[in-house]
């Protein structure tokens, strides 16, 4: 029992879900590996949404409104912290929910997919249909033809490298929500929200219901004025920051 009054209550609670995911089988054993790291950087952004993943936030929100074909993509993880708040997301941005998985199996994605028809999902993608294939040389290579394989705009919640690089090869816009400013995702995606899923997602939707009666021209014009490079660049300096606090911080602890 973990009591609220502890200073890491919500991160530990997330933890928790985590690993009663893994103990389902919805959750790969690698995603607990997964999701320790993006806690570690959770914590150095001091467990909180910076101003450059706000403004990822609202590009992101604009790209989703102006995609005709707009994708989810979900993983175990990402099932087991967010179901509701994907399948919120999904309803408003008028997109597709589609289970993707680097350790696949067919009883696991079923579980997942589960998951989110439990938490309102009409349909759910990528599994029993005759899936097409992208240019990964792993199981992530399987892609919905109703789903992301002809996706414009696909969003990809946590790490996801190899994917993500090739389907912005192909052309498509990539939102990507990952707590590592310098993981391949980060880095190769269209846009980059640098944030825990579990805040970046209501936010995302927020973000979105409040931009959705501006014109196709504001849109283009939020999205113009983004850079995601610069804006990584940003989150490394806050991250820097956040360490000089923390040590300064600590030097002063162990003085008194």
């Amino acid at each position: 029992m973990i009591p609220k009054t502890h200073p890491r209550y919500k991160s530990l609670m997330l933890r928790e879900k985590i690993i009663d995911g893994w103990k389902k089988g919805i959750v790969a054993t690698a995603g607990l590996i997964a999701h320790g790291r993006g806690e570690a950087f959770d914590y150095m952004l001091g467990e909180k949404t910076t101003l450059p993943a706000k403004k990822a936030i609202k590009a992101a929100a604009a790209s989703l409104l102006l995609s005709k074909n707009p994708v989810i993509s979900v993983n175990g993880n990402t099932a087991a912290l967010s179901a509701k708040d994907v399948v919120k997301l999904a309803e408003v941005i008028g997109g597709k929910i589609e289970v993707n998985l680097f350790h696949r199996t067919v009883k696991r994605a079923r579980k997942i997919k589960k998951i989110l028809m439990k938490a309102g999902a009409k349909e759910v993608l990528g599994i029993d249909e005759k899936l097409k294939h992208i240019d990964v040389d792993s199981n992530r290579s399987t892609a919905s033809p109703h789903g992301i394989y002809n996706a414009d705009t696909v969003l990809v919640p946590l790490e996801d490298g190899d994917r993500t690089e090739a389907l912005v090869k192909s052309g498509k816009t990539v939102i990507a929500i990952d707590l590592n400013p310098l993981s391949r995702t980060s880095q190769t995606a269209t846009i980059s929200i640098v944030d825990n899923i579990v805040r970046a997602l209501p936010k995302l939707y927020e973000e979105v219901v409040k931009l959705k009666n501006k014109n196709k021209e504001e849109l283009k014009e939020i999205i113009e004025k983004f850079d995601n490079k610069k804006n990584l660049e940003e989150v490394l300096k806050l991250i820097e920051i956040e360490r000089y606090k923390s040590h300064r911080s600590s030097r002063t602890s162990r003085s008194r």
